[in-house]
């Protein structure tokens, strides 16, 4: 495990904390979801109290590098930061990332200041984790914290050859990041059984390892979404015009019989609701999943399918999803996704929720507040369940 901010002395110092604060907005840039941002709020008031300095980074979406867009900004997310924080005095912000605005700002930054650099990403060297843009942020801080969960699977600038320009003693990571360590770790290696893991989304492929992993440590999984329709055809079930990746059918077949030699039970739906077309205009009818009509696709569990998976997760003690079980973003198959989000909430085991779209439909269904633990990030999760090391971890235990 890194060290925490608790770890080191901070006290008075600079402080660099690269934050997640790539907040989904509306059309007209209004944030919709902040919880990245509330989040980050402890490490931040931990550094006030002790009158450090303060520099927030962050990315926020895919900006073409060198060019600057107002939509991109991290403006909204400044103002954000000031309501919940409750501050008095403005949280400043830079015009740019490492450019004379940045500097100047920082170097008048005053004890319990926070100053905000603009979008990392307006910077070509931030996703080629490139050491003299890393060289020229170091320059803001005495000490670097890492708490954007979020972004710790990207071998970033920011992220991993930043960190490397502090020494041991002076990084670590914030509150947030902490506990998703610990939540992912404790679960995964030392779970309380009965562990179910359930799992959906589109693809296979993206959540293959991930499947190969969790199967060596449940003692359920539930497969539902578009991968599942790889998996019931790998069972020799017609699924008409469904979602189905062909080069994994020998992988989804790999994984059954591994889940037969551990007895590891394995869940797919039994019935569909399926749509003429993918639009929200399509004529949909709920189906058994042996009579898909052949022109016709798969999108979203059945009702039979919801009470089936709902009774697997009766007895579970701890679970951990990943995936929704339909185009949730269509309201007419968003039904699978909302119900089974409704079960785990109610269920008395220990729940984990995987960032990204798990997330979201957890929020949209009224269920965050039941769940454990919902992550911050859906690729860093996905990448913790696989069993894989986490750049902006790893970086911090060198």
């Amino acid at each position: 495990m890194p060290k925490t901010i608790k770890d080191i002395d901070i006290e008075g110092k600079r402080v660099f904390i690269r934050c997640d604060f790539n907040v989904p907005k509306d059309d007209e840039g209004n944030i919709t979801d902040d919880r990245r941002i509330r989040e980050a709020l402890p490490t931040i008031r931990y550094c006030l109290d002790r009158d450090c300095k303060i520099i927030l980074a962050s990315h926020y979406e895919r900006p073409t590098p060198g060019i600057y867009e107002e939509k991109y900004s991290l403006k909204p997310i400044k103002l954000r930061l000031r309501k919940l924080l409750k501050l008095d005095d403005e949280i400043q912000i830079a015009d740019d990332v490492i450019g004379p605005d940045a500097k100047e700002k920082a170097a008048n930054l005053k004890a319990g200041e926070i100053l905000l650099l603009e979008n990392l990403r307006y910077e070509a060297g931030e996703t080629t984790n490139d050491e003299a843009f890393a060289k020229e942020l170091a320059k803001f801080a005495d000490i670097y914290i890492n708490d954007a969960f979020g972004a710790c699977h990207r071998k970033h600038a920011s992220i991993y050859a930043l960190a490397q320009q502090f020494a041991p003693e002076n990084r670590a990571v914030g509150f947030l990041m902490n506990k998703e360590i610990i939540f992912f770790h404790k679960v995964i290696e030392n779970p309380t059984r009965p562990f179910v893991a359930v799992v959906g989304g589109s693809k296979v492929s993206g959540k293959l390892q991930a499947l190969i992993n969790l199967v060596e440590k449940v003692d359920k999984i539930i497969i539902g979404g578009g991968m599942a329709f790889t998996f019931l055809k790998a069972n020799g079930f017609e699924i008409g015009n469904s979602l189905v990746e062909d080069d994994l059918i020998k992988d989804a077949k790999r994984i059954m019989k591994r889940a037969e030699e551990r007895d590891v039970k394995v869940y797919l739906p039994v019935d569909l609701v399926v749509a003429d077309k993918f639009s929200s205009e399509a004529t949909i009818k709920y189906l058994p999943i042996q009579e898909i009509p052949e022109d016709w696709m798969g999108l979203d569990i059945g009702p039979a399918t919801s009470k089936l998976f709902g009774e697997a997760l009766n007895d579970a003690q701890t679970i951990i999803w990943n995936g929704p079980m339909g185009v949730y973003e269509i309201d007419k198959f968003s039904k699978g996704s909302i119900e089974m989000s409704h079960n785990i909430a109610q269920s008395h085991a220990v729940t984990i929720v995987g960032g990204g779209d798990t997330a979201d439909v957890t929020a949209r269904a009224g269920d965050i507040e039941e769940m454990s633990f919902v992550s911050t990030g859906g690729g860093a999760s996905l990448e913790l369940i696989e069993g894989k090391k986490l750049p902006g971890i790893a970086v911090l235990l060198k």
